[in-house]
Order: C-alpha cells, then sequence, then structure tokens
C-alpha cells in the first residue's frame, strides 16, 4: 500500500492543534455515519429486576450476599468486576479526551455522545450485578472508591494522534473481553447483556479505526510511529484498579483475554484492515517504526504460542484430575 495523499507538512510542522482541525471533516463524516447505525437502548430491559431483593441496611428483611446466589461462574464474576470497574472510571476518560480533542464542534459532540453510551454500559453492569446477586455489593463499592480514588492518566495523554491509535485498539480489547466474559459467564442473561455493550464497542472501535485510517494519509510518518509505540506498550485501561495482576492472569486462564487473544483478535484485525504492515513511502523515521511493530507482532506471536501450550498443558492436567 503507497500512501498516495499528499502529505500536508513535514513531520517537524504537524502539532496536535493542526492535526485537530485537519480532522475535523472526517470526525464530523464518522460522527454522522455513527449516528445513522448505532441504536439507543434502555438498560433497565437487560437487568432482571424481578430476581432482586434487599441487603442488609436499613432494611430489616435484608438478605446478606452469598456467593451461591448467581448462576454466574467464578471466571465470570472475576471478570464482570473488572469490566464493571474499568466503566466506572469515565469521569476520568472523558477527561483526558475533552482535554486532548476540544468540546467544540464534531469533536466536542463526538466526545459527549461517547461519553454518553459508555455511562449506559456502567449503569446497565451495575444494576445487573447487583439485582441478580453476582457480585458481593460490599467489595464492589470498596474496589470502585479504591479505583477511582486514584484517578485514570493515560499513557498516551502528551499526544492527539498516541490517543486516537489507542483507543482504535482499546475499544477492539474492550469489545472483546465483554463479549468473552459474557461467554464464560454462565448465565444467558449476562451473556445478551454484554453482548449489547460489545456492539456498542465495536462501533466505537470502527469511529476511531477509520480516524487512524485518515491520520495515515495526512501523515503517514507519525501515525506510524504513534501505532508502533501504542502496540509496544499497550496497557488495558484498567491496569491501576486493586488486584488487576491477579484478575488479569485469572482472565487469561478462563480465556477471557489473554496474549493470543489480544494479538489474533484485537490488534492483527485493525493492523490488517488499515494494512500497516504494507504501506510504502514512509520517511526513514516511519519505515523505522513499521520495522519495529513488524518485529514486535512475530514476538508477540511467539510469545502467545508459548501461552497455548501451557494453557493446553493445564488443562490436560485438569481433564486428567477430573477422570
Amino acid at each position: 500500500m503507497t500512501i498516495t495523499s499528499p502529505h500536508l507538512g513535514s513531520a517537524d510542522s504537524w502539532t496536535d492543534a493542526r492535526l485537530l482541525y485537519a480532522l475535523e471533516e472526517v470526525v464530523e463524516q464518522e460522527l454522522n455515519r455513527h449516528l445513522k447505525v448505532a441504536k439507543d437502548w434502555m438498560p433497565h430491559e437487560y437487568v432482571p429486576f424481578s430476581d432482586a431483593r434487599n441487603f442488609p441496611g436499613i432494611f430489616e428483611d435484608g438478605e446478606a450476599w452469598e456467593k451461591g446466589q448467581s448462576p454466574v461462574t467464578d471466571i465470570g464474576r472475576i471478570a464482570l468486576v473488572v469490566n464493571l470497574l474499568t466503566e466506572d472510571n469515565l469521569p476520568s476518560y472523558h477527561h483526558e479526551i475533552a482535554s486532548l480533542f476540544g468540546r467544540d464542534g464534531a469533536w466536542g459532540t463526538w466526545v459527549h455522545r461517547w461519553t454518553a453510551e459508555e455511562g449506559r454500559h456502567g449503569i446497565v453492569m451495575r444494576d445487573y450485578l447487583l439485582a441478580s446477586r453476582a457480585v458481593d455489593p460490599d467489595q464492589l463499592e470498596q474496589f470502585r472508591m479504591a479505583h477511582m480514588s486514584e484517578g485514570f492518566e493515560s499513557d498516551n495523554r502528551h499526544s492527539m494522534l498516541h490517543s486516537v491509535a489507542y483507543v482504535a485498539f482499546q475499544e477492539l480489547a474492550t469489545r472483546i473481553s465483554h463479549r468473552n466474559t459474557g461467554h464464560q459467564s454462565g448465565d444467558p442473561v449476562c451473556d445478551r447483556m454484554l453482548a449489547r455493550i460489545a456492539t456498542d464497542e465495536n462501533l466505537h472501535m470502527v469511529f476511531y479505526r477509520n480516524l487512524l485510517k485518515a491520520a495515515f494519509e495526512l501523515a503517514p510518518d507519525l501515525t506510524m510511529q504513534a501505532v508502533r509505540d501504542v502496540v509496544v506498550n499497550f496497557r488495558m485501561p484498567g491496569h491501576g484498579m486493586p488486584g488487576f495482576e491477579r484478575a488479569a492472569a485469572q482472565m487469561a486462564i478462563g480465556e477471557v483475554y489473554n496474549m493470543r487473544i489480544h494479538h489474533d483478535d484485537v490488534l492483527q484485525p485493525v493492523l490488517r484492515f488499515l494494512k500497516v504492515l504494507e504501506i510504502d513511502g514512509l520517511g526513514p523515521e516511519g519505515l523505522q517504526a513499521q520495522e519495529e511493530l513488524g518485529f514486535f507482532m512475530g514476538g508477540l506471536d511467539a510469545e502467545a504460542s508459548k501461552f497455548d501450550e501451557k494453557l493446553a498443558a493445564r488443562k490436560a492436567r485438569m481433564a486428567a484430575r477430573g477422570a
């Protein structure tokens, strides 16, 4: 793939302000497309309120939470908490993107629309968890307070272009995490709810992916460097929550989100759609970034294969014990 669009300036001349202005028309086009295909939905329609009952507190008839009150599996419970705590930090995410993208014009309209849609995800997930008694409500609230009290600072807050590259991958990662959590949850109600959320996350990914494509046409060298940096240093936005590393390890073993899924279902689809590793006509820094990205993906694939082998061996051991 050869970049045919004219470079509207050297790499040194591209500032965040210039890129924001240059991409404004694309943002407006993508916003209009998004509003046409996105469907409004009601969180309460996905929550089994008829299963709900009082918890201890001001209600004398409150019933204490117990693990066996919900059909949700152990791995489903862990992943649901991680996914919801990630959604809970929406105020910080909004602050980050509003500061980078602005609050005016098409950029600002998108920022507020995205925030409203993401807020709906947190609402429905918390209502489901409490109504179905899938998690300990006291512990969930303690985790929320601890996580939000820490705040959130993106690794890519220094650059609008890095931020666009990051969310193109992160939105897809979130979609995959929600979808696999639903599959592993053991509860069809939970699976339907998370499938609805995953649909939104996929539309968000498409918005940012198409914006990233336009950025490649405007400033291919800088965009390639941004993609390289983001992919090599990628972290999920919930990495700072209490117990994240242990939960992430359990989710990896439970096949909700692991190295193989990250490589095959998150990084590769975006890179392949944009033909990132096939772009020609790059300058020295862009070409170096492209080569480093290719090497990293090859190494990640090899590491993922090692993980696959260990996971298969673990499954075999567990099957033998069960037999």
